[in-house]
């Protein structure tokens, strides 16, 4: 059985058995976060700890962080080279913020003069995690957005160790709740600078430092609307899988997959995550719920979905989907119910069909219309009408006059394009409704 051992700064109590539904464990707090820091605001969070041989442990960081430097009185003035404080810089924009997934990545421990390596370091970031599925097939539903956030000192507390201190924008620091490479950041800070992106569905903070380590901050209640905070070390070339495990929580809603000794068993209800069930591979496939529909077949994370026990932090109780996928150690992929998980999280915010011509725009034989299909293999249908034109499948330029309109001049018609993610990759059929969509114009002689 595969289990993790429990550490003094990773101990889960019994009532992390209560967060698989949604309340708050019981954590207790030390006195102290950082290398010789003050404690702390007591307003505080579960957040996960990263070991560079890609073992996850747990920990509570504070909101607020005792290394925070004083608020720039210049955020967002402009500057020739672009370097200012709040300035955004689109590393990827494939179009509207509201048809894609707006990432925004903050750095932090950055001086003015090393801003192009901030977004050096922030589009390597962006690199190593769409080198992983489903990201890597979905890459044109996101936009990403970088943020400068220039700190009056370069570097990042508790690195290179314990006893540096450095005052920076977000106020990162390694060595929060004790745990060395767990690194936190000020959350009021980082929302201050998310707010200057186009929009934020997912934020990742990049500090200035090459030691390994991140954290990811799941249940952070933004005014801005995104789904968490990753945290990790923009110059370490092993960070940018923390970004995926801890989206694996924000986007896809889903579970850690590991197990503490020592646990217990699980004895709660059926957990609301895919990735999760009190359920056997026997009794899950004659009910025909949870990862079901994936019993049997080869996962892209090695081996065959089944129902393997030790899951969701206890070693009995629990069923994880596959044997080791990355929601159970760093540097592995998705499981198949993860990958189908994930892409539903891509379509909360992004769209399968796009057009630079407004919906409801009035169009006339005269006109041209473009659409958008981000995703490799979608497929797309034209109706006017409500009547198929099957000639038009497939085809993302139209030239309005072959119509061929019939009636009075001023009567409108109405076309409509409808766009369907086709993929395998998504089994449930209530999952599939959400891969479909559909634009509408009025065209008229």
């Amino acid at each position: 059985m595969y289990v993790r051992t429990r550490t003094a700064a990773a101990l889960l109590t019994a009532a992390l058995a209560t967060s698989l539904l949604g309340a708050a464990p019981a954590w207790s707090a030390p006195a102290t976060d950082g290398p010789s820091s003050p404690t702390a605001s007591a307003s505080r969070h579960q957040v996960e700890a990263f070991a560079e041989d890609g073992t996850i442990s747990h920990g509570t960081a504070p909101a607020a962080s005792p290394y925070l430097a004083a608020p720039s009185p210049a955020l967002s003035a402009p500057t020739a080279g672009g370097d200012g404080d709040g300035e955004v810089t689109a590393l990827v924009h494939n179009g509207d913020p509201a048809t894609k997934l707006d990432v925004v990545v903050i750095g932090d421990g950055y001086s003015a003069q090393e801003q192009g390596r901030f977004r050096t370091d922030a589009a390597e970031k962006w690199r190593e995690i769409t080198a992983v599925e489903p990201y890597a097939t979905y890459q044109r539903l996101f936009n990403v957005w970088a943020v400068n956030a220039v700190s009056p000192e370069s570097g990042v507390t508790g690195d290179p160790d314990r006893a540096t201190v450095r005052h920076t924008a977000l106020g990162s620091y390694f060595w929060c709740d004790g745990v060395e490479r767990l690194l936190c950041v000020d959350e009021k800070a980082v929302e201050r600078y998310a707010a200057k992106a186009p929009q934020a569905d997912l934020v990742i903070v990049v500090s200035n430092s090459t030691k390994y380590g991140g954290a990811g901050y799941n249940d952070v209640k933004s005014t801005l609307g995104y789904e968490g905070i990753a945290t990790v070390a923009g110059g370490n070339a092993k960070s940018g899988q923390i970004a995926v495990h801890e989206t694996g929580h924000s986007l896809g809603k889903l579970a850690d997959e590991y197990a503490y000794d020592g646990q217990g068993t699980y004895q709660g209800a059926e957990p609301p995550e895919a990735n999760l069930s009190t359920l056997t591979a026997d009794r899950m496939r004659a009910q025909g719920t949870k990862w079901s529909r994936w019993l049997g077949q080869a996962s892209p994370d090695g081996g065959t979905v089944g129902a393997y026990e030790g899951a969701g932090y206890y070693p009995t109780g629990l069923y994880r989907p596959t044997e080791n996928s990355i929601m159970r150690s760093l540097g592995r992929e998705f499981n198949l119910p993860g990958r189908e998980a994930m892409i539903a999280g891509f379509y909360r915010h992004a769209t399968p069909l796009t057009s630079p011509t407004p919906t409801g725009t009035r169009l006339t034989a005269a006109d041209r219309l473009t659409v958008d299909l981000p995703v490799s293999g979608t497929r797309l249908h034209w109706y006017l009408d409500g009547r198929e034109q099957t000639a038009l499948r497939g085809r993302t330029t139209l030239d309005l006059g072959a119509l061929h309109l019939t009636g009075p001049r001023s009567r409108p018609h109405l076309l409509t394009a409808v766009a369907t993610d086709p993929t395998p990759a998504v089994a449930d059929p209530a999952l599939r409704a959400e891969l479909t969509r559909s634009l509408s114009w009025s065209v008229t002689r």
